[in-house]
């Protein structure tokens, strides 16, 4: 069989350099990043899989942010409603304190003066704000939405009815407040008007237990309304759980997709290395080598 000599070999070593050089930097850039995919040519179908992985867990991020946001204001309505459910059932039990018979108009009248207390920390209670905003007027949060007229005991309104939702996942959106008039004067239990029915109830030792009664009814209505706190927080908990769960699914999809075999890189990088310095080497040789002009006489 007859063998063929590269009579030039120059042009293959260097393209051997070239491609060993290549390899040595796909290597350290993969050892360096983490990934084996770092530009989009390296392989096009993973990395357009992980372009819609990083929108998805920017989505959730924001989702995440929503919820943190959203957390801490519905934790303080709670709380507000906790307060308002320990003071009506203390304006419940002066009530039928005062409603006994063998009170004295002196002891009937302290009573009163309890309840007109209970009745001013229902209106802080209605008024709660949080980050400077007020919680139960509806939309309307610049203004206090309950004020009390001291002469007449009378409560207003001043919020209005519209309510707001915010997105905590993909599809699903949660209302994040109850308008104030229907927490705290709904037709099935008004608070402030059965508080001041029961003060003017034992002012005048007249229909104290029907007073009584409308109290238990609006402390039925508020917990009722309620609800919808305790629910959105049980939501938004359970969202934060799937959200924060989908991140780790996507970061171990986006690794399956493009994550580098650290030790197979690190075996490439020496392989890569060494190939090259032998390939110095024997460039190095033939580049020593004399040529047919060196054989030539001096001109």
């Amino acid at each position: 069989m007859a063998i063929r000599l590269n009579p030039n070999p120059l042009p293959d070593l260097l393209l051997q350099i070239q491609q060993t050089e290549q390899n040595q930097n796909t290597a350290t850039q993969q050892i360096s990043t983490g990934r084996s995919v770092n530009q989009l040519s390296d392989n096009p179908a993973a990395a357009a899989s992980v372009v819609l992985n990083h929108n998805q867990s920017s989505q959730d991020d924001q989702y995440l942010q929503n919820i943190s946001t959203l957390q801490p204001q519905l934790q303080v309505a709670d709380s507000s409603f906790t307060s308002v459910v320990t003071a009506l059932t203390q304006a419940i039990s002066l009530g039928t304190e005062g409603a006994n018979g063998t009170l004295s108009h002196g002891d009937r009248q302290a009573v009163a003066v309890e309840v007109q207390g209970i009745q001013s920390q229902l209106v802080s209670l209605a008024n709660a704000t949080y980050q400077g905003k007020y919680l139960f007027g509806g939309t309307a949060v610049g203004a206090a939405p309950f004020t009390l007229n001291a002469t007449t005991g009378a409560v207003t309104y001043n919020g209005n009815t519209n309510v707001t939702s915010v997105q905590i996942s993909n599809g699903n959106s949660i209302q994040t407040n109850v308008p104030g008039s229907q927490l705290f004067q709904n037709t099935s239990g008004n608070v402030f008007q059965s508080i001041q029915d029961l003060i003017t109830g034992l002012q005048n030792n007249s229909n104290i237990g029907a007073a009584v009664t409308e109290v238990q009814n609006a402390l039925t209505t508020v917990n009722t309304q309620r609800v919808q706190y305790d629910n959105s927080l049980n939501q938004l908990s359970s969202s934060e759980d799937f959200l924060n769960q989908d991140k780790v699914n996507l970061s171990t999809q986006e690794n399956a997709l493009i994550g580098a075999a650290l030790a197979t890189a690190s075996s490439n990088l020496v392989q890569a290395q060494t190939a090259e310095e032998a390939t110095l080497n024997a460039a190095s040789r033939i580049l020593s080598l004399p040529n047919l002009l060196s054989y030539l006489p001096p001109p």
